[in-house]
């Protein structure tokens, strides 16, 4: 490890522009002619569109046009799909309801946009959208999936009979009824899993640019893969052909999975620069981010675990009803499923496992991925069932779950999981120790006196990272590969550009990517740039999610790097007159091992250009690229623990401590990692104490459109968090990597639940746990 390279604490690069302001968004690019977008949304959760009206609105000052869902039809431009395909368990293929970018026959949650005012500003846009006359007939609402999945439920789509998506399962049945029928105990337990709001720092933006004289189409946009982006809107929606786009993701505020998909914003921004011939802008305001950005979880499940007489589990049967809004976005179909129920094995040898999961419309904001994406569903699941147990039978809960730990690697889980490397026992060792586990009894003997009630929980979650190989999700029904690419480019003086197909919005790519690129060459990391997010520059990518920077996009680059070390090498062996396979690069320097011949990096470099003197049949330069296509997921794994103190007069809960011990195989930048991990955490924490999508049943209003009644986690919510990491590298990557993105959301809200239930002595307590609902459980227990 150098100063600079793999394992390096190095302060991240990008975070100059960002803390002095300098950041450069979608919202601050300006165009010669740029207008500005509003749109028209339906006050409605579900109505038919009876007449629409913009006379009154395209005659106000500074309008430009007003455009409609019937023109966009006419135009061709396509339905927004959903780009994995899953089937029913009797074959049938899911019911995809159609999802125009603007509705024109019928509104189906409030938000639902309608028309777009093209105006001077936002100001005047936004008065003539209040002009636009839209009669509607309203229609009966339905916003609980398993209400909507009842006799006589209001239906939102004809594709969909009943609300049902689809109906699907994974497993044996047969072999999890028979063993929770002879088994010695068994855990039932209703498992809610609250919908949640994304809330990145950056809202939503789109700037769409049409050029009449190319025939060339621009768009900038608040995306996690714009090269997705591109080949949805040309291949799917017809905006654009895919040669004549360029989708641009500059610096993005924040995603966690809400800026995955293509939303009907960019699409209109880019049309209705065609249509108009002006630049269109929009960005979202918080309200509407609310109101239209994907939401995140929302399942209900009935659990059953089963155990024998020596408190080893013998089957888990999970039936999981999940709500996935009034449309199937980009990636809804796979959260639910291949996202959830393949990891419901957890950390666990599991002989039986079957779950069945119905996916339901409802009138309410599309459900897609939001940070962990089904992991945290099933880790939520699987550990408050787990410390059930534990209760119920009366033992340890940190020993319940060690003996049952998986010991031997590879281990094939019952659901498609071969997990292959991990030491689950290292990370409760060494979480229950950096919680005082064993002293916690003294603990809340001190805080009893005080008039406090004192709890432990904890958690044991794994994930799987990375998504892939490409063979596979395609067997699965992904509609696209999840490989990736780099190339890496040394210039004529030595510096190094680093084109990938992974995109930050975060994660300190422009960091991590360069130290990879310092620890091989021995190059200080400010004379290697890294290029993302531009369709124009960078060859085709599959952007930043799932944790797959570092286990998918890194290792693409590490394979880019072989090529380039080796040609470096070639060229200083003949400029040298040694053997190619006695060079050696050490300190920015190419040498003969055990020689003092020597050539700076940028004299390779450099000579790799000029090409007087290269070996036989060599071409010119110094650029390499590679696709890299995992064998198998990542499976990152760890164990939380959560010690928190109830006021039982007021239900408010305080953490006291939180101890976070993970298992990321190799680390890259261990204060990067950290910062994810406490991000995570924090996003976790959210969600078991405060945050919760509400809407009025009756309505289908959302309840909680800004944050006076959304409740995000503030600091003095959070405690000072004690991290650390043990290390199994992953066999299935250049770098035995595993991703470290998302864990924090994973297994904290379990850890958090556990520890609340176990200080007021009552199970029974649904997420988010506000003072009002710790209040209440607490009364039921007495």
């Amino acid at each position: 490890m150098g100063v600079e390279g793999i394992g390096a604490r190095v302060a991240r690069k990008e975070d100059k522009r960002f803390l002095t302001g300098k950041g450069r968004y979608t919202d601050d690019m300006v165009v010669p002619g740029m207008k500005f977008a509003y749109f028209v949304r339906s006050p409605h959760a579900h109505a038919r569109i009876k007449s629409l009206d913009v006379s009154a609105a395209k005659a106000m000052p500074g309008v430009i046009d007003v455009l409609d869902g019937k023109q966009l039809l006419a135009d061709g431009i396509g339905n927004l799909i959903c780009g994995w395909m899953i089937h029913s368990k009797d074959g049938t293929p899911m019911k995809m309801g159609a999802w125009r970018p603007i509705a024109h026959d019928t509104v189906r949650y409030v938000g639902d946009a309608v028309a777009v005012v093209i105006a001077d500003s936002v100001g005047e846009a936004r008065d003539a959208a209040e002009a636009v006359e839209v009669d509607y007939e309203e229609l009966p609402v339905v916003t609980d999936a398993t209400e909507a999945l009842q006799s006589g439920a209001p239906q939102l789509h004809p594709e969909a009979p009943g609300n049902l998506i689809y109906d699907w399962e994974i497993g044996d049945a047969g072999a999890a009824d028979k063993a929770i029928a002879a088994a010695a105990h068994v855990t039932e337990i209703v498992i809610h899993n609250n919908r949640l709001s994304p809330n990145p720092m950056e809202p939503r933006a789109a700037l769409g640019i049409y050029d009449s004289a190319e025939d060339h189409y621009t768009c900038y946009t608040t995306s996690q893969n714009p090269h997705v982006a591109r080949l949805v809107m040309s291949a799917f929606y017809n905006v654009a052909p895919e040669n004549k786009l360029r989708v641009i993701a500059p610096d993005v505020g924040g995603g966690f999975g809400s800026k995955i998909y293509i939303y009907p914003e960019e699409i209109v921004c880019l049309w209705a620069s065609r249509k108009t011939g002006v630049p269109v802008k929009w960005t979202a305001d918080r309200t509407e981010a609310f109101l239209t950005d994907a939401h995140g979880r929302d399942h209900v499940s009935k659990v059953k675990m089963a155990f024998d007489s020596d408190n080893r589990i013998t089957a888990l049967k999970v039936d999981t009803v999940a709500n996935l809004g009034a449309y199937m976005s980009l990636f809804s179909s796979s959260v639910p499923t291949y996202l959830y129920a393949t990891l419901l094995s957890g950390q666990y040898v599991i002989p039986a496992i079957h779950c069945n999961v119905r996916t339901v419309y409802t009138n309410t904001v599309p459900v897609d991925a939001y940070r962990g994406a089904g992991r945290p569903e099933a880790t939520y699941l699987l550990e408050r069932t787990m410390e059930t147990a534990a209760r119920e039978l009366g033992v340890s809960p940190a020993e319940l779950r060690r003996q049952n730990f998986i010991r031997s690697f590879p281990y094939q889980t019952p659901v498609i999981m071969c997990y292959d490397a991990g030491d689950y026992e290292a990370s409760l060792n060494a979480a229950m120790t950096a919680a005082d586990w064993n002293g916690f009894a003294g603990r809340r003997s001190e805080a009893e006196a005080r008039g406090k009630k004192r709890g432990i929980g904890m958690s044991c979650y794994i994930e799987a990272c990375g998504i892939a190989p490409s063979q596979a999700v395609g067997s699965l029904g992904a509609g696209v590969g999840l490989w990736e690419s780099a190339e890496v480019r040394v210039n004529a003086v030595g510096t190094v550009e680093v084109l990938t197909g992974s995109h930050s919005h975060g994660q300190g790519h422009e960091t991590t990517f360069a130290q990879l690129v310092a620890e091989r060459f021995g190059l200080p990391i400010d004379n290697i740039s890294i290029v993302h997010g531009d369709t124009d520059k960078v060859q085709m990518g599959m952007g930043t999610y799932g944790s797959r920077s570092g286990a998918v996009g890194m290792s693409a680059i590490v394979k880019a790097l072989d090529k380039v070390e080796a040609k470096a090498k070639k060229i200083a062996a003949h400029l040298m007159e040694a053997d190619e396979s006695d060079v050696v690069i050490e300190n920015g320097e190419l040498k003969i091992a055990g020689t003092d011949k020597a050539l700076p990096w940028f004299q390779v470099a450099l000579a790799a250009y000029t090409a007087h003197n290269l070996p036989a049949g060599m071409e010119p330069g110094l650029k390499e690229g590679a696709f890299y296509d995992p064998t198998n997921f990542t499976f990152p794994a760890g164990c939380y623990i959560c010690e928190v103190e109830v006021d039982p007069e007021t239900g408010k809960t305080d953490i006291i401590q939180f101890v976070a011990a993970d298992d990321f195989g190799n680390i890259i930048n261990p204060m990067i990692v950290e910062g994810q991990v406490h991000g995570g955490l924090a996003q976790g924490i959210g969600q078991a104490l405060l945050e919760g999508v509400r809407y009025d049943s009756s309505t289908g209003q959302l309840l909680t459109a800004s944050f006076m009644d959304y409740a995000m986690p503030r600091a003095d919510d959070l405690p000072s968090f004690t991290v650390s990491h043990q290390c199994t590298p992953c066999p299935g990557n250049p770098l035995g990597i595993k991703g470290c993105g998302e864990a924090g959301a994973i297994g904290s809200p379990p850890a958090l639940i556990n520890a609340i239930t176990d200080a007021i002595g009552h199970n029974s307590l649904n997420m988010p746990a506000t003072p009002l609902a710790v209040w209440n459980a607490i009364q039921a227990a007495h």
